[in-house]
């Protein structure tokens, strides 16, 4: 896999060169579906489309949690849609690091449908900006659509009955206070799958937004996952930043966990799974 990141010099000349990218802004916020379109149309790298989460990076919350993936047709449509290809580089972007929802969008992208040049912008659009870089405002002019059907690997994820709770080796993304089920603000039960250890997404960004260097990353989960023999399994809340950490992993150079799309939304949809609390 080529390397994840792009900073926001490089994509600068990436964009004057014979080759650009196609940009995606990916901004969202979990308690509005709609922010992420506000927020792009009201400014925007230039040239660059929108990728909702709520609406192309998922199907409808229920069966799945509240984030679970759309169908291969579905998300095939919308790469046609934006007029993908696998011949034509993409950058991803965000404004929380890659936490909301470009991290999404590259594994969907690059992990799951194969493209081989997928890229996330490194500090989203604060770092683009702190750098000079300009930004537009309005509505861009739609693509020419692709004729794109990737071949989608699936043996990149995992489903609640591939996990065995307290066996299996799984790293959870949300912040401590949730994976110890002090607090829940979104989901209906607290705590988290019996046996997971938490890297908290945040964890993976230095305080500028900016990814951690590789080797310090690199660092930090050898020691996670030391014990993870047949690999680790990536979940959070919904399927969102847990894609954060399996970016982390592609940075820093190690194999990359398999996702749990679902994750805590979709597992505790049966009240016979077992769930922990504490450090349990």
């Amino acid at each position: 896999m080529n390397q994840p990141l792009i900073d926001s010099a490089s994509l600068a000349a990436a964009q004057a060169s014979s080759r650009p990218p196609l940009l995606l802004d990916c901004r969202a916020r979990l308690d509005d579906a709609d922010a992420g379109r506000a927020l792009w149309r009201d400014g925007h790298l230039p040239g660059s489309q929108h990728l909702a989460l709520e609406h192309d990076l998922s199907a409808p919350a229920g069966e799945g949690g509240r984030h679970p993936l759309p169908s291969h047709e579905a998300f095939t449509a919308v790469i046609q849609r934006l007029g993908i290809t696998p011949d034509v580089p993409v950058v991803v972007y965000d404004d929380m690091g890659g936490q909301l929802a470009a991290a999404r969008a590259w594994w969907m992208l690059a992990c799951w449908a194969g493209h081989a040049e997928v890229r996330v912008l490194d500090g989203g659009l604060p770092a683009w900006q702190a750098s000079g870089g300009a930004l537009e405002a309005g509505e861009v002019a739609t693509p020419a659509s692709s004729d794109w059907r990737p071949n989608f690997d699936d043996s990149t994820l995992v489903t609640a009955a591939d996990i065995t709770p307290g066996r299996s080796a799984l790293v959870d993304a949300r912040g401590l206070p949730r994976f110890h089920g002090e607090v829940e603000p979104i989901d209906p039960v607290a705590g988290h799958i019996p046996g997971a250890r938490c890297r908290p997404s945040a964890d993976n960004l230095a305080a500028d937004g900016r990814f951690k260097p590789a080797a310090k990353l690199n660092a930090e989960l050898a020691d996670l996952d030391a014990q993870a023999a047949d690999g680790l399994i990536a979940y959070c809340g919904s399927g969102v930043t847990a894609c954060h950490n399996i970016l982390t992993y592609a940075i820093a150079g190690r194999p990359l966990p398999r996702l749990y799309a679902g994750s805590w939304s979709d597992w505790i949809r049966d009240p016979g799974r077992p769930v922990a609390t504490g450090d349990g």
